[in-house]
C-alpha cells in the first residue's frame, strides 16, 4: 500500500480497526486532494462528503450573525469531519480551512453509507467517536460560563497536559485560534499568559508552555 493509502485509511480510527484487504477496498473510494494554507475545505455549498485529514490540520468554524469567525475545533491528522451531512443534515453554517499545507481524502455521501451496509461495525465505531466529539464541544461550552478569562485558560492548560501526560506541551492551534476558543480576544490571552508567568505558574517559549504550578492553576 503506498503512503497515501496510509495515510488516507490506516491513520484514521473509523477504518483502522478493519482488515488489510477491506482498508485497501476503502481506499479505493477516496479522492485525494491536497490544499494550500488557508485554503478552504468544507463549507456549506460542497456536496455531503466526508473530509478525512492526512496530513496538516482543519480549522472547523462557524460564523457568528454578525460575520465573525467561532471556533468549534482544529481538526488532526486521522480526523475527519461532515459525518453530520453525510446522514442527511443540512451544513447551513459549518466551514473548514486549512490551517497548513493539509492533505485530505474525500469520501462521498453515497459511497459512506453504502461502507455502513457493507461493515456494521462501521456504525458502533462511528457513534464512540462521534460521543467524543460531542465531549469537546460540551467542555468548550463548559469554559465560556467560567466568568474569568484566565480560569479558562487554566482549565485548558491543565486539561491539555493531562491528555499529553505531559507538563510540557504545545498549543496545538494559533493563539488568535485558541483565543476564539476561549472566548476571549488574542490581546487580552497574550496579557493572561504573561499574567501566569509573572506568577510562575507557567513558563512559555512560543506554543510551548511549561506548567509549573499544577496547584496554582487549579486554584484560579
Amino acid at each position: 500500500m503506498s503512503q497515501k493509502e496510509h495515510l488516507c485509511v490506516t491513520l484514521v480510527p473509523l477504518f483502522n480497526h478493519l482488515d488489510w484487504e477491506d482498508q485497501k477496498k476503502i481506499h479505493q473510494l477516496v479522492r485525494h486532494i491536497p490544499f494550500k494554507k488557508g485554503e478552504t475545505i468544507l463549507s456549506p455549498y460542497d456536496d455531503p462528503q466526508l473530509v478525512i485529514v492526512a496530513r496538516g490540520l482543519l480549522k472547523v468554524y462557524q460564523l457568528s450573525p454578525s460575520g465573525k469567525e467561532q471556533l468549534l475545533r482544529v481538526v488532526e491528522p486521522g480526523g475527519y469531519e461532515g459525518e453530520n451531512a453525510i446522514f442527511g443534515v443540512e451544513n447551513s453554517n459549518l466551514f473548514g480551512e486549512a490551517l497548513q499545507n493539509t492533505e485530505v481524502c474525500l469520501l462521498k455521501q453515497s459511497d459512506f453509507q453504502a461502507l455502513l451496509t457493507d461493515y456494521p461495525q462501521l456504525s458502533l465505531k462511528l457513534l464512540t467517536i462521534n460521543a467524543q466529539k460531542n465531549a469537546k464541544v460540551e467542555e468548550q461550552t463548559q469554559f465560556l460560563t467560567m466568568e474569568k478569562i484566565e480560569e479558562r485558560l487554566a482549565t485548558y492548560l491543565l486539561d491539555l497536559t493531562k491528555a499529553e501526560e505531559s507538563s510540557q506541551v504545545k498549543i496545538p492551534m494559533k493563539m488568535k485560534e485558541l483565543a476564539a476558543f476561549l472566548g476571549t480576544t488574542p490581546e487580552t490571552l497574550s496579557r493572561k499568559l504573561k499574567s501566569l508567568e509573572r506568577a510562575q505558574l507557567i513558563k512559555r517559549e512560543k506554543q510551548t508552555i511549561q506548567l509549573l504550578d499544577y496547584e496554582g492553576l487549579e486554584e484560579i
